[in-house]
C-alpha cells in the first residue's frame, strides 16, 4: 500500500510540482476542507478573504476604464466617470449572475458609484481615485496598530472563518505567523499610499491610474502568497491545542 503524507499528498511526488500551484490555490481555494472549526484550509480561508482571482480583476476594471477613456477622450472628465459607472454597473450584473452575496454586489457599485461621483463634483479627476486612497491609509494604520499592539487582525479573520476566533492566540508559533502575514498585507496598503500620494498631489492622472493598477491585485496577491506559506506552516507544525475549559467540562 502507498503511504501518504498526513495532508494527502504523494510522498514520491515532484515537491516543485506542489509548490507550482500554491498561488493558484491561494487564490482560487480548493475542494477539501468543510470549513468547520479546525477543518478549513488554509487554501480556502485566503481565498475567502481576497475574493479568488473575480473579486481582485473585479475591482481593477472600472478604475481601469475610467483611466482608459479619459485619456483616449482628451481628458474628459464627464465621459469617464460615466464609463466607469457603466463598467461598475455591468461587473454588479454579472456578480448576480453569478448568484454572489447581495452585500458584495450592492458595496462593490456603490464604492465606483462614489467615487464617480465626487470627482464629478469637485471637477478634478485625480479625486476619483481619491477614496480608494484614504481606505488604504485607514487599512495601513489599522492592521499595523493590530501587530503593535499584538493582536494582528488577520488571525482574528482565520479564527472567526474556522469557529474558533482566539484559540490561535494560545501557539506562539501561530501568533508570530499571524502578525507576520498581517504586516505583510500592512506594507501592501501603506506602499500604495506612498506611491499614490505624491501622485496625487500632483495632479498626475495618468500616473495616478497606472499606479493604482500596478499596485493592485499583482501586490494583493504576492501578499496571499506570503501569507499562506507562513501561516500554512504554522498551522501545521504548531496546531492550536484543545481549549483546556472545554477538556475539563
Amino acid at each position: 500500500m502507498t503511504s501518504e503524507h498526513h495532508d494527502g499528498t504523494d510522498p514520491g511526488a515532484d515537491p516543485a510540482a506542489h509548490h507550482h500551484h500554491d498561488v493558484a490555490e491561494v487564490l482560487l481555494g480548493t475542494d477539501e476542507g468543510t470549513g468547520a472549526p479546525g477543518d478549513a484550509t488554509t487554501e480556502q480561508l485566503m481565498a475567502n478573504a481576497i475574493g479568488g482571482w473575480r473579486g481582485l480583476v473585479d475591482s481593477s476594471v472600472p478604475g481601469a476604464v475610467f483611466l482608459i477613456v479619459y485619456l483616449v477622450n482628451g481628458n474628459r472628465l464627464s465621459q469617464a466617470v460615466w464609463a466607469a459607472v457603466a463598467a461598475g454597473a455591468v461587473i454588479a450584473v454579472l456578480r448576480l449572475v453569478r448568484r454572489q452575496s447581495l452585500q458584495q454586489v450592492v458595496s462593490g457599485f456603490v464604492g465606483i458609484a462614489f467615487c464617480a461621483w465626487l470627482a464629478s463634483r469637485t471637477g478634478k479627476a485625480e479625486d476619483f481615485y481619491l477614496p480608494g486612497i484614504l481606505i488604504n491609509m485607514a487599512y495601513a494604520v489599522g492592521l499595523s496598530v493590530s501587530c503593535v499592539v499584538g493582536h494582528p487582525l488577520l488571525g482574528y479573520g482565520v479564527g472567526a472563518a474556522t469557529g474558533d476566533i482566539t484559540g490561535w492566540r494560545r501557539v506562539p508559533e501561530q501568533r508570530r505567523a499571524y502578525a507576520l502575514a498581517t504586516w505583510f498585507f500592512a506594507a501592501v496598503f501603506a506602499t500604495r499610499v506612498a506611491v499614490q500620494v505624491p501622485l496625487y498631489l500632483a495632479g498626475w492622472v495618468g500616473p495616478l491610474g497606472v499606479a493604482k493598477l500596478a499596485l493592485g491585485w499583482p501586490l494583493f496577491a504576492l501578499a496571499a502568497y506570503l501569507s499562506y506559506r507562513v501561516i500554512t506552516k504554522a498551522r501545521k507544525e504548531a496546531p492550536v491545542p484543545p481549549d483546556p475549559d472545554l477538556v475539563g467540562a
